[in-house]
């Protein structure tokens, strides 16, 4: 960083109004873009699908595409095992439970965890924005089971259907755990 509002600057400004959904994207931090910006309105990283959003923008994202949520402590705080938090989840994750909704079509998702605490660690894990847990509805299961490879069972007894796109949905019984990679 030299201090100076250079080439880099203007497109990382862009690209950050593209993701928060600012129009104009024109470069400037006016009034909009710094709103925005201390809000936490847009994702953070280098606009790679892998950028981390904040709990509002996953949010908009979801619920725009109709997708409900639910937590047991009716909270979205990150670090109570009780809430259903969106803090830190990869845009790529946002965008396949929102490609999971147009693909499911009048069949309701509701995610019942996201990045709180309280879940299994690991490199493609909820705390680290890979995953989202999803209510059980029989729409969805048979979407799952009919649209995707059967791939095994994994360690716990979960059975495993995997997209053509890598992503990996395990049945735990009383909701499904999907792991968004590709």
């Amino acid at each position: 960083m030299d201090g100076a509002f250079g080439a880099g600057t203007d497109s990382s400004v862009r690209g950050f109004q593209q993701s928060a959904g600012l129009s104009p994207v024109d470069g400037i931090v006016g009034p909009a873009t710094w709103s925005a910006l201390v809000s936490g309105g847009g994702s953070t990283g280098g606009g790679n699908g892998g950028d981390l959003l904040s709990q509002s923008r996953a949010a908009s994202l979801l619920s725009s595409a109709g997708i409900t949520w639910s937590s047991s402590g009716n909270c979205s705080n990150r670090n109570s095992s009780s809430c259903t938090s969106f803090d830190g989840l990869r845009r790529a994750s946002a965008d396949g439970a929102v490609a999971l909704k147009h693909a499911v079509g009048g069949c309701g998702l509701t995610i019942t965890g996201g990045t709180e605490t309280g879940h299994a660690a690991g490199t493609y894990s909820h705390a680290n924005g890979y995953k989202l847990d999803f209510a059980m509805a029989g729409c969805l299961t048979s979407h799952i089971t009919g649209s995707f490879a059967y791939s095994g069972v994994r360690g716990d007894g979960a059975t495993l259907y995997t997209s053509s796109s890598g992503n990996v949905y395990a049945n735990e019984g009383s909701h499904w755990d999907v792991t968004f990679t590709g």
